[in-house]
């Protein structure tokens, strides 16, 4: 908005058709109070042609107090009272100024005294004790003295109307402002302001507010105004995008004004000028019906630096309804705009509705391979899509990154329905591209059910798709609900337990079978609540990789398993080699690294007697970072093994490319070994390819002497398992490690 926001242009309009020119001034309206005819008729003739103040005058007649009274009481803005004071009693005049004053509250109309009877009234008994102007005696009152009484009288009428009207306009403007100000949106905001100037001028609200958007494209004869509000007359049966062709002055006094930049008006209308620095002009047209008066121009000027402020707040809510409601990116609704939906659905009891959150496959490599330009612009053709295809009663949102909300009838909204739509290539910048989605499923049916609590639900149903197998979907059922809840309150309760000291490493011995020598141990997590109840790892720890808790986790274990192996060195003079399990989620975390080297330098270990053991999904992961990490690692001088080997990643080119120590024999193979003659087969495999690659190999989940002894024959001597021990915490482990034979 411009910092003057009410510059009128000059009056040069080439404005048609406008009503036939008068004499449109106003009229001073002088009231002539006289129960004497000739006092009527000299004063008419004394005014007769005269002007006062560039303005004509209109003399009113009474010929008493009661008739007086009635004028005045219902003829608005009458500036002067030339009074007789003796009517039909000798204070009949007197009386009228009381009542004129206090009962009728014009305290700005001035009233002058005529006496033909001064000894009646004495002059300075009644200018004190009654509130008039001036007091005049009939006799005196030639042509001239009578224009200067008049004159005068007028002057200071006006000067007071003047001062009364900005007060006025200004309280006026102050409360209007303060109302509009609350309004929420500009199309609330433009009746508010049609009615509020309204008001201020004492008009009929009789008016229209357009936006029109500043584009070259239109000449002046075509340009378009679009009418967010209206009133009166002008009040159209749709203020939606519509072209002012029914009205040709408005549209003449618009198009003006548009041209121009400038605010308008004549004597019978004016158009107020809003620039817009986000290229939406707003133009305010008010059908007022007479000229404006200076003070209005001006009260007119602070009115509209007001409503500048209250247009700001205006567009920011509508720009924050915008961004609450809509996504920017693709122009569709966004995760709330769809709950409100719902909620809507679910009040109207609408049936057979369903809910679909479609989630891109592998969306994240489209932005790391291609780019994030491609991966928005995908996101622009699938949605661009989905509105194509889609029949219109299939509402469509963006709810998150790649995921995509569908609402709408269950029949049109089924998975070979959406994968008919989105499996056909995307002309992704020349190249075709062909997606995959996974698809959680809700069936609105719980009446009593929110619209987030809904998109919560299928969204359980998504997630469980994602988990079982990418490219499917599943239909959202309460038993999944009920374990995403079980998973939540585990997780709140392994915050705590990390919080306060419920979680422990238990230590695990690995020994030489040949000899029963203690080689090493390895640190496992456990979980013991205060009531005694034993949490497992394989409840906990899954929960603990997904919520991103295992990062914490993972380096208090590395820091309490080399504090805990350091006192055992110093305690019993051992060289305990200490197996220490790393997440995928830490190997892949940006400051592993650095965490890990700031532990090594903490504890004085010879870094040979550490081992970091990995899962194989480690090698699914980027080959040269797995490669670098590795290399830092061997580089400290601490090993790598492979945990669970066998049961993974099922491509064994990564034992070649990657620099691993040692690999673990997981303990469903060794549990094989009692119950089936072909139950070592796997095991020798693994023994023997570690042979070939110069890797060490040790068992684990050892029960049984058999096992000992099959192991024994396939020259695996290392081996862990409730045979020798099992998991103990430190203080048993401690008296265990006392009680073996040197």
């Amino acid at each position: 908005m411009s910092d003057k926001l009410v510059i009128f242009a000059e009056e040069s309009s080439d404005v048609t058709n406008l009503p036939d020119a008068k004499n449109t001034l106003r009229p001073w309206k002088v009231l002539v109070v006289d129960d004497d005819q000739d006092v009527h008729e000299v004063t008419k003739f004394g005014l007769k042609g005269l002007t006062f103040l560039n303005q004509p005058l209109e003399l009113l007649h009474a010929f008493s107090a009661a008739e007086a009274l009635k004028v005045l009481q219902s003829t608005p803005n009458i500036a002067v009272v030339l009074l007789d004071v003796v009517m039909e009693t000798d204070h009949a005049g007197l009386d009228l100024v009381h009542i004129i004053r206090e009962e009728l509250q014009l305290k700005n109309t001035r009233i002058v005294l005529r006496t033909g009877q001064p000894g009646y009234a004495p002059e300075i008994e009644i200018i004190q004790k009654y509130d008039i102007n001036d007091y005049k005696n009939k006799a005196d009152l030639t042509r001239t003295r009578l224009f200067t009484t008049v004159t005068s009288a007028i002057r200071s009428y006006s000067e007071i109307t003047t001062l009364d009207t900005s007060r006025k306009g200004l309280e006026r403007i102050v409360l209007a402002s303060s109302a509009l100000i609350t309004l929420h949106g500009t199309r609330e905001l433009a009746n508010g302001i049609i009615t509020q100037l309204a008001a201020l001028l004492s008009i009929a609200a009789e008016g229209m507010i357009c936006f029109k958007q500043n584009t070259d494209t239109h000449t002046e004869e075509e340009e378009e105004f679009s009418i967010v509000a209206a009133s009166g007359d002008l009040d159209p049966p749709s203020h939606d995008a519509i072209i002012l062709d029914n009205n040709g002055n408005v549209q003449a006094m618009l198009v003006e004004a548009a041209s121009k930049r400038r605010s308008i008006k004549n004597e019978y209308a004016c158009v107020l000028f809003f620039p817009s620095e986000c290229g939406n002009d707003m133009f305010l047209y008010l059908d007022i019906q007479r000229p404006l008066i200076e003070t209005e121009e001006q009260l007119l000027e602070v009115f509209c630096s007001n409503i500048s402020v209250c247009l700001d707040n205006a567009s920011i809510l509508d720009r924050l309804h915008n961004y609450a409601y809509f996504d920017s990116l693709l122009d569709i609704p966004n995760r709330v705009s769809l709950a409100k939906h719902i909620d809507q659905v679910m009040l109207e009891k609408i049936e057979n509705q369903a809910i679909v959150l479609i989630d891109i496959d592998h969306f994240s490599e489209v932005n790391d391979t291609l780019g994030t330009d491609s991966g928005d612009e995908l996101l622009r053709l699938v949605a661009n899509r989905l509105r194509e295809k889609l029949p219109e009663d299939v509402f469509i949102f963006r709810v998150s990154g790649d995921t995509f909300g569908l609402l709408g009838p269950q029949q049109l909204t089924t998975p070979s329905e959406i994968n008919k739509i989105l499996l056909q290539p995307f002309d992704l910048f020349g190249d075709d591209l062909t997606i995959s989605t996974t698809q959680g499923i809700y069936i609105l049916k719980d009446a009593n059910i929110s619209g987030t609590n809904v998109i919560k639900r299928a969204n359980i149903a998504l997630k469980r798709a994602k988990t079982v197998v990418r490219g499917e979907s599943v239909e959202y059922t309460h038993e999944m609900e009920r374990e995403t809840h079980q998973r939540m309150l585990l997780l709140q309760g392994l915050r705590k337990a990390h919080a306060e000291s419920e979680l422990y490493l238990a230590y695990q011995p690995q020994v030489d079978i040949r000899t029963g020598k203690v080689n090493g141990l390895e640190a496992l997590m456990r979980w013991k609540t205060k009531t005694g109840t034993m949490i497992t790892p394989d409840q906990f720890i899954p929960v603990a990789e997904s919520s991103g808790l295992i990062i914490p986790l993972g380096e208090w274990v590395i820091d309490t398993a080399l504090r805990d192996i350091e006192y055992l060195e110093k305690r019993y003079n051992q060289q305990l080699q200490i197996g220490i399990n790393i997440s995928p989620a830490q190997f892949r975390h940006p400051n592993f690294l650095q965490m890990l080297q700031e532990k090594l330098d903490k504890f004085p270990l010879p870094a040979e007697q550490i081992e970091f053991e990995v899962t194989e999904s480690v090698a699914m992961m980027d080959t040269d970072k797995v490669r670098d990490i590795l290399q830092v690692i061997h580089n400290s001088g601490a090993r790598v093994a492979i945990d669970d080997f066998g049961t993974g990643f099922s491509c064994l080119s990564y034992l070649e490319t990657l620099n691993f120590d040692r690999l673990k024999i997981d303990k469903s193979f060794i549990d094989k070994m009692l119950s089936q003659s072909t139950g070592t087969h796997i095991p020798e495999m693994i023994i023997n390819l570690g042979k070939d690659l110069k890797m060490d190999v040790i068992a684990e989940g050892v029960e049984t002497e058999e096992q000992i002894q099959r192991l024994k024959a396939l020259s695996c001597f290392e081996v862990q398992g409730y045979f020798f021990a099992k998991p103990m915490e430190l203080t048993q482990l401690e008296q265990w490690l006392q009680n073996r034979p040197a």
